[in-house]
């Protein structure tokens, strides 16, 4: 059977300041897109409040303007699919073997309290789905609990944007909170690389994180591991 990954984007534009502008990191979204079109996976695009998707102007500009990202921006039909986004309360969790959290500072804001993306994400995780993120995908990972009431990421090993990162982007004074301080307060065992913006992934069980936009292609590449992987033991 064909597998299906659910994406998840941002519909905020700007920092609390609305002459900064943000919104999604596209090769965090184009990179992870093209490995899971090359395993054949059905793909679709959700967002909080579903529609449009603004993009960070600094993701379009090299180099981190790559190859699969120009490629997008000049496919209408891949643009229009940015415009048109499913609302959280289309979906159906289990019609989907993964769930990718794209990133960007954008979603900081509209990713953590949206409880249609986390009933959505506990759904496929306590079934065995694949939950992943990249970059501040993992924002949509905070506040996300498990039927038991605990936090999703609780004792869990992790990684996203570190606080580092954060600030050798001077944006530090822009951010609304400090994701990895919020991640270890919910419990999660946080890890980062030794160095700031390489490819970092980890994995712990049905959960795949990629610390910075870098990661985008790695991190797909273990969330395909792991779905075949739950597949396998489905058939086993």
């Amino acid at each position: 059977m064909t597998k299906r990954v659910l994406h998840v984007v941002t519909n905020v534009g700007h920092y609390d300041d609305p002459s900064h502008t943000t919104g999604l990191w596209l090769s965090e979204l184009t990179h992870a897109w093209h490995v899971f079109e090359e395993h054949g996976y059905e793909q679709t695009l959700v967002s909080p409040a579903g529609g449009a998707v603004p993009l960070e102007p600094r993701a379009l500009k090299f180099p981190n303007y790559d190859r699969t990202a120009k490629a997008w921006r000049n496919d209408p039909g891949k643009m229009a699919m940015l415009q048109n986004t499913v609302s959280p309360d289309r979906i159906d969790p289990s019609a989907y073997d993964a769930i990718y959290f794209t990133g960007g500072h954008a979603v900081m804001y509209d990713f953590p309290d949206s409880e249609g993306l986390q009933h959505i994400t506990r759904e496929i995780y306590e079934r065995g789905g694949v939950v992943s993120s990249v970059c501040h995908g993992y924002c949509g990972l905070l506040n996300t609990r498990l039927s038991d009431g605990s936090y999703l990421i609780d004792g869990r090993r992790m990684t996203g944007f570190a606080w580092t990162e954060e600030v050798l982007a001077r944006v530090d004074k822009l951010v609304p909170y400090n994701a990895e301080e919020k991640a270890r307060q919910r419990g999660a065992l946080y890890e980062k690389a030794a160095l700031p913006f390489v490819s970092y992934v980890v994995t712990d069980g049905n959960l795949v994180t990629g610390q910075n936009p870098g990661s985008a292609k790695a991190t797909a590449k273990k969330v395909v591991e792991a779905v075949e992987g739950n597949v396998s033991k489905e058939r086993g």
